[in-house]
């Protein structure tokens, strides 16, 4: 695997990333609508009300690169003659941009690719709408267009980092849920926000993607969570798809050889 393909920046500088706080997420949706404008994502027509409070985005898409959940929970009353109460859980999703990316692995065309920033990005133009990396993202974050079958996500505002600014969608967050920076700064940063909330008593405070030991090798936008995270629609313990591609290669090249092997000596036989 190469040392792009693991999530290093190409050209030896610090590897970038997102560090989403959602304890400081408002709900506001400007990430949203940022992302939007500034990379020209058109309107997602399928919208509809969907019943879930007051996301009607549903999820991430080829047409929505940012995502913001809203997540009502209940919260029992302890006096029985008391209304429950209720508890908003409000995160900003967005691809994962993985260390391991089976996305990379599976792209027949070279259309994703791992930039120099260490970001997956998606060359709109070389992507020949296969679709292999629908399948492959662990996350369910690629998606394709209907109209032409082209995938499309998060590209770290990729453009943006080459003129030395931060992508939109942190440029625009009003209470900083979305932070953008070297990843290993960020690191830091995030040890130290989950730290500081089991002090203050939010003991189901967590960070997601943060382990570099995990099963995509950590990732390069990660998230500090108050609940578990399937309780955001999010994989408990993601794991690169195609992990198993080398020892399946190779037990397939084995049976390949038996089988020329066998033929061979059926040949052989049946000359003598």
């Amino acid at each position: 695997m190469s040392v792009t393909q693991l999530g290093m920046p190409a050209i030896g500088e610090p590897r970038k990333g997102f560090f989403t706080d959602t304890s400081l997420c408002i709900g506001c949706k400007a990430c949203e609508v940022a992302c939007k404008e500034w990379n020209g994502v058109p309107a997602d027509t399928s919208m509809s009300l969907t019943g879930e409070s007051f996301d009607n985005t549903s999820a991430l898409g080829a047409d929505t690169w940012r995502h913001v959940a809203f997540i009502e929970q209940k919260i029992p009353a302890k006096d029985p003659t008391e209304h429950d109460g209720v508890r908003w859980l409000m995160s900003s999703d967005v691809c994962k941009h993985c260390t391991h990316a089976a996305c990379l692995d599976v792209c027949p065309t070279g259309a994703l690719f791992r930039t120099e920033h260490g970001t997956v990005v998606v060359q709109e133009d070389i992507c020949n709408g296969c679709g292999y990396c629908v399948s492959a993202c662990p996350y369910g974050v690629i998606d394709q267009r209907k109209d032409d079958g082209r995938v499309f996500k998060c590209t770290m505002c990729y453009d943006r980092l080459g003129a030395g600014e931060e992508p939109a969608c942190a440029k625009a967050c009003p209470t900083k849920s979305i932070q953008f920076g070297e990843l290993d700064e960020l690191h830091e940063r995030a040890d130290a926000r989950l730290a500081e909330l089991h002090e203050r008593g939010e003991e189901g405070a967590r960070l997601y993607g943060r382990d570099p030991d995990d099963g995509v090798g950590g990732d390069g936008a990660f998230f500090l969570l108050l609940d578990e995270p399937e309780a955001y629609g999010l994989p408990p313990d993601p794991i690169v798809t195609t992990r198993d591609l080398p020892s399946m290669w190779k037990h397939a090249a084995g049976a390949a050889a038996g089988l020329l092997a066998g033929a061979a000596l059926m040949f052989w036989g049946a000359r003598k």
